[in-house]
């Protein structure tokens, strides 16, 4: 059987209203993603218009959180998958809106925007539960036989060569210690960070940046964006990229290509 060449990519785009009046049609059109997975979508249900939804040779899935405004992910996908699964079977993770997850012949594929724990104490630890309900959601479909894919804003920068400050954010939510190691249980549990596979310990490289400080434009920002792949899967990897030059959200797209 030929193999095909596979590019997803995945964008916390801060909103796609707000992206949509930002070029993001034709950035679609330019990069031709075989599957794209966007997070932080912040649309509910009933906005989802054909204007919003409908991009030429792709079909698209939503996942909207119950409060408007908030949350939310996307993905549109060339190929129509197998299945698909709106959260994760969990009320009150898939009340938020933050999990996909596609059915493909060789792999399934999550779309997950992970929760940001730096609103206080029982946002750190709802955090904290989602981070293991989701790892052990993983590792179930391993079990069952499934090759599994995951990528989006997991809100955690996982070395101190993935921040511009790892010093003075040792205490920040988004580097905690115990949130890191829940990152060195992903890698533990087989998976592997698809950009670091690649591109070794390559420095300065980030994919959020804080709007407020004008962070960006000296750089000074975090990598929190990942692809996550199993094992099985690791020699299938054959790019896997960074970008930030592309604007209109706080986050930067970031791309996995599979050799499939």
């Amino acid at each position: 059987m030929q193999k095909k060449r596979l590019d997803l990519y995945s964008w916390n785009v801060n909103g796609i209203r707000a992206i949509k009046k930002k070029g993001f049609d034709k950035w679609v059109y330019q990069n031709n993603p075989d599957i794209l997975c966007l997070q932080e979508t912040k649309i509910s249900q009933d906005l989802l218009t054909a204007e919003v939804c409908n991009l030429d040779g792709y079909h698209s899935y939503w996942s909207c959180a119950q409060r408007k405004g908030y949350s939310g992910v996307a993905i549109w996908s060339k190929a129509k998958p197998l299945e698909v699964k709106f959260g994760l079977g969990i009320e009150k993770f898939d009340l938020e809106g933050r999990t996909l997850v596609l059915k493909y012949p060789k792999f399934t594929l999550l779309n997950v925007y992970f929760p940001n724990g730096g609103n206080g104490a029982d946002r750190l630890q709802y955090k904290l539960e989602f981070y293991e309900a989701f790892l052990k959601y993983c590792k179930k479909l391993i079990k069952n036989g499934e090759k599994v894919i995951f990528c989006g804003d997991v809100n955690t920068a996982h070395r101190s060569l993935d921040l511009a400050d790892p010093q003075a954010n040792k205490n920040t939510s988004g580097f905690l210690a115990v949130e890191r190691e829940w990152i060195d249980k992903v890698i533990k549990a087989g998976f592997v960070d698809s950009f670091r596979l690649i591109n070794g310990d390559v420095a300065e490289q980030y994919s959020w940046w804080d709007y407020r400080t004008g962070a960006r434009a000296r750089n000074v920002g975090w990598r929190i964006d990942y692809f996550f792949v199993c094992g099985t899967l690791k020699s299938k990897i054959t790019g896997a990229n960074i970008f930030p030059e592309v604007l209109g959200s706080d986050h930067c797209p970031i791309k996995l290509q599979l050799v499939i």
